[in-house]
């Protein structure tokens, strides 16, 4: 039975299939803001609550402290992430957590269980997306409720760290939809997955 929306994430990942390196740093990542362009348009954003706390206070800098955020990077913001950071303040955001209380940020919302996913994906609306991190992307794969999957594979093996599947339960299914050359030596990689009910 065909779903009414489809969840889907996309990751940035090296080469041997890593998020982070062994130190638990992404360096390798040009901007965070790059998946969204290749999901849009969404009208929801799913996080996990392990990652939620530093997103919100990055993006929400972004608009409101420029400045420090520049500090941060080393650069100003690109045009892409202050358009990002637009587009998530005005897009409710889901965050999967069984810790986390009540986000001061407007457009979020603690949810305590996949059930509410599964719900939200059979309701009438557009696209979903699945921020991450890869723990959320695991749960959603084991639950079997991902439609879509894309990867910005990036010329970068680091031998180790955390993995973008974390710990799958069983096998999946993926079906191949297409391959885009990007800047830097970059791949972007799309499926879809197989067995979810993904509308293709």
């Amino acid at each position: 039975m065909a779903t009414s929306r489809s969840l889907i994430s996309a990751m940035q990942v090296t080469l041997d299939g890593y998020i982070l390196d062994p130190d638990g740093e992404a360096e390798w990542v040009d901007s965070w803001a790059d998946g969204l362009e290749l999901v849009q348009p969404v009208d929801t954003f799913v996080l996990g609550g392990g990652m939620f706390p530093a997103y919100e206070q990055f993006w929400a800098a972004i608009l409101d402290d420029p400045g420090a955020v520049s500090t941060m990077l080393g650069r100003d913001p690109y045009p892409r992430e202050v358009a990002y950071a637009k587009v998530a303040m005005g897009t409710p955001h889901l965050v999967l957590s069984t810790t986390l209380g009540n986000s001061t940020w407007p457009t979020a919302q603690i949810i305590r269980d996949l059930d509410e996913l599964r719900t939200l994906r059979q309701q009438p609306g557009g696209d979903v997306y699945v921020v991450g991190g890869p723990g959320l992307l695991t749960s959603v794969m084991n639950a079997g409720l991902l439609d879509e999957l894309h990867l910005i594979v990036h010329p970068v093996a680091t031998g180790g760290g955390t993995n973008v599947f974390g710990h799958l339960c069983e096998s999946n299914s993926f079906e191949f939809v297409s391959a885009e050359p990007m800047t830097s030596g970059r791949v972007h990689l799309a499926y879809r997955l197989r067995g979810t009910g993904a509308v293709g």
